[in-house]
């Protein structure tokens, strides 16, 4: 199942074209109505006050309340947008963002307002495509889990230290950033393969990194390795049953590129939202000179919370990529 995202983020709408979903998949909306109010804008004091409904508008791909096989396609209505707020970052970008790189990249056409295409708003359709992919991996007794791992350096912070540590940072006129611990359950061991295109760290992390605020991903015990022993890193084997496992899962469930039986476990690293109030040193591209920008608008303090769901859906595409990539590499061997 591929996907293309298109719209920006004050454009009149956002939406996600899937290609490759299987026909006849009984489509259960009010699931795809909870997962897509999970990352919804203004349902926190702590979050972004843009207020968006959200609702996917299905223009293709769903015939009476079935998936057609052929793309499928969903719209989502901006309704919320003050593009005035924006207005300076025509000239002056914002560091830590897309601004300036999609600045030269697009010569300088991209369009700005809320971050245009680069804007974490795109997530919404990643949503949607992902509970898709969700409704189609649990036929298969496939499950994604995400939560919250770390906010603002606090590991596995109760929701009064989240809260915390968001207020603290909105009143100093700046954001935090996290970690996100991903899980993924009933992957039989043989999905994958050690080469590129095909390695499911690999597969995993180029879906997770098209994420924007996503800057690192470790699998297992990630960079922790680096301070352990192989005795101490080395997950034993053993039967249970007629079934290999191991006795532990410092590898996160993938060995040589491929998966082992166990949970697939990674955690995924999110970064400070950019866009803070405290003025900031810039550059102003069109006189091509320094400068100090001080940004309006609204802007989450912290994005980890409404980005768990994002993970999830990111995750649950990937495994059907690598779900259908094995299958057509068994058809090619049977």
């Amino acid at each position: 199942m591929r996907y293309v995202i298109f719209g920006e983020s004050h454009g009149p709408a956002i939406g996600v074209v899937l290609e490759g979903v299987p026909a006849g998949l009984e489509l259960d909306l009010e699931r795809v109505s909870a997962e897509m109010a999970r990352r919804a804008p203004g349902g926190s004091p702590l979050s972004t006050a843009r207020k968006e409904a959200d609702v996917p508008e299905i223009l293709s791909g769903l015939f009476e309340g079935r998936t057609t096989g052929t793309p499928l396609c969903a719209v989502i209505a901006n309704t919320d947008t003050r593009s005035r707020d924006y207005a300076k970052l025509k000239d002056l970008p914002r560091p830590g963002h897309g601004d300036y790189a999609g600045y030269v990249r697009y010569q300088g056409c991209n369009d700005y307002r809320g971050g245009g295409h680069f804007s974490g708003r795109l997530t919404a359709p990643l949503v949607f495509a992902g509970a898709v992919a969700k409704q189609l991996l649990e036929q298969k007794g496939v499950q994604v889990a995400a939560r919250i791992s770390n906010v603002a350096g606090n590991p596995d912070p109760t929701p009064e230290q989240y809260e915390q540590a968001v207020l603290e940072a909105r009143s100093q006129l700046d954001s935090v950033g996290g970690c996100i611990r991903c899980a993924v359950t009933g992957l039989p061991a043989g999905l994958g393969a050690p080469d590129y295109g095909e390695n499911v760290e690999g597969i995993f992390s180029q879906y997770l990194f098209a994420v924007p605020a996503v800057k690192a991903v470790g699998f297992g015990d990630g960079v922790g390795f680096a301070s352990l022993r192989g005795s101490q890193a080395n997950d034993s084997f053993y039967m249970d049953g007629d079934t290999v496992k191991t006795r532990t899962n410092h590898s996160g469930g993938v060995n040589g590129g491929i998966t082992n039986g166990m949970p697939v476990i990674f955690r995924a690293a999110i970064k400070p939202t950019p866009s803070i109030a405290r003025a900031q040193r810039t550059v102003d591209v069109a006189k091509r000179e320094n400068a100090v920008l001080e940004i309006a608008g609204r802007h989450d303090p912290c994005i980890v919370p409404r980005a768990v769901v994002v993970m999830e859906s990111i995750l649950a595409i990937a495994l059907c990529e690598l779900e259908m990539d094995d299958a057509a590499q068994r058809a090619l061997t049977e």
